[in-house]
């Protein structure tokens, strides 16, 4: 839960910090702003993915799924920087699958909160993993960092990629082949 209270009394110390005036016309708001604006962007603290991954359906093949180009953003645990870009995923179902908006829910129940995407990456794969319990998860992030880019080694454009493998995709390098072709359709 946000407590905006303690947001607001930090950006107006943290305003301070860098020596602005926390009483000139454009920074009056700028703490509650900034309190409303964390309580969406970090909506996903205390949210588990299980809400939204319990409703399943049957179905009678079990060919693989696929949802790309999920937009996301999240912010760096490091910095407090945005990262953002786009999750791939693919499970093959073992028996059940779950409504397609249901993944995208998920990648931004771990999105919205400070992460590294890393983690971010392992914890939609397990989180497939343990309430679809399918044949295997394939997960794949694209994303620029913020960090990377206006601070530090100011590299924009650069991209990391971060793979997460479970189940029958671990060792099945044909189903991995097939994951990243259909990325390309």
């Amino acid at each position: 839960m946000v407590d905006q209270n303690k947001i607001k009394q930090a950006v107006k110390l943290f305003l301070e910090g860098i020596g602005e005036d926390t009483a000139r016309d454009g920074l009056i708001e700028t703490p509650d702003r900034v309190a409303r604006m964390c309580t969406e962007i970090f909506a996903g603290i205390g949210e588990d993915a299980s809400e939204h991954l319990a409703k399943t359906f049957p179905i009678e093949n079990n060919e693989i799924v696929i949802e790309k180009d999920i937009t996301f953003y999240s912010v760096c645990e490091h910095h407090l920087l945005p990262f953002y870009g786009k999750a791939h995923i693919a499970y093959i179902p073992n028996g059940r699958v779950v409504g397609l908006s249901k993944l995208a829910r998920t990648i931004e129940t771990y999105a919205r909160r400070p992460q590294i995407q890393e983690q971010m990456t392992a914890q939609v794969a397990d989180a497939l993993m343990e309430h679809l319990a399918p044949q295997g998860v394939m997960v794949m992030l694209e994303a620029e960092h913020m960090c990377m880019t206006m601070r530090g080694v100011k590299k924009a454009g650069s991209t990391t990629v971060t793979i997460a493998k479970r189940g029958c995709f671990e060792e099945n390098t044909k189903l991995q082949d097939d994951f990243f072709r259909m990325l390309k359709l």
